[in-house]
């Protein structure tokens, strides 16, 4: 039987009650947002939300969770990230995303001790666990709670009560950082995620809100919902966005006939299996 959601947010905020002080890995998309509000009107200033700052995340995103986390009336920290600089994240292998945590959660435990609280939480939900995710190593090795997976949730739960108590981002598209876009193997450079940040970002202006640049060296491949794909129909925009995609550096701007999903780089590791 399906555990209401009612419950399900009582057992959040018991939980988060029980943890008496928070620091909250705070990306500013839909699970922490959620979560955030949820642990302010818990904890009060006892939440304290940090954003992580990297070449390997979009000003918008940064802009977004400062944003977000003023209107929430949450403490609010910024700290840069320096992922780039390890050569074992830089150098894309599979577990990429380990190397990242890790990043952050040793920054956060730092900040953690100098704040005086209790616990590092995150916005993991029971999704997540359907996914490849090796991030997840860091979570453990660095004691890191994930209340809302703990207390059952769903992604689909956490739009809905988003929604609910008027949060901006109930519908926000997920948006993982920059390196996701490059096949595992391909070396990871500022210069390259800069590119891929300015092609998402000259194409979101045709309204396209779910979209990815997978970069393939020389060739961008764009991912869209197959209801934004008749943009790419019109001569004119079809043009227009392959001149910008040249200018960039690409050589070649194709758009992927299978349209967007989650993980897309992640299918050669399946197919190897």
């Amino acid at each position: 039987m399906t555990q209401p959601l009612s419950a399900k947010l009582a057992s959040l905020e018991k939980m988060l009650s029980d943890m008496q002080s928070i620091l909250i890995a705070y990306s500013g998309g839909t699970d922490s947002t959620f979560l955030l509000k949820v642990a302010a009107k818990v904890l009060g200033d006892r939440a304290v939300a940090v954003t992580a700052s990297s070449e390997t995340y979009t000003a918008q995103e940064l802009r977004d969770a400062k944003k977000h986390a003023e209107e929430i009336g949450a403490q609010h920290v910024i700290v840069h990230t320096n992922e780039l600089e390890d050569p074992q994240f830089a150098a894309n292998p599979p577990d990429r995303c380990y190397y990242c945590k890790k990043e952050l959660f040793s920054k956060l435990t730092e900040l953690k001790k100098r704040h005086g609280l209790n616990y590092i939480v995150d916005g993991s939900t029971v999704d997540d666990e359907k996914d490849f995710r090796p991030g997840m190593r860091a979570v453990v090795e660095f004691g890191v709670r994930s209340p809302l997976k703990d207390a059952g949730f769903m992604k689909d739960d956490i739009r809905k009560l988003s929604k609910e108590m008027n949060l901006p981002t109930w519908d926000k598209p997920p948006l993982p950082c920059l390196s996701t876009r490059f096949p595992y193997g391909t070396e990871i450079t500022k210069e390259k995620v800069a590119r891929v940040a300015r092609a998402e970002e000259f194409l979101s202006g045709f309204g396209i809100r779910q979209l990815r640049v997978r970069d393939h060296g020389n060739i961008a491949r764009i991912e869209v919902t197959h209801a934004d794909m008749p943009i790419f129909i019109d001569e004119g925009i079809s043009k227009l966005i392959a001149e910008k995609l040249k200018s960039l550096g690409y050589a070649y701007v194709t758009l992927d006939v299978e349209g967007y999903r989650m993980g897309s780089m992640n299918e050669p590791l399946k197919e190897k299996k």
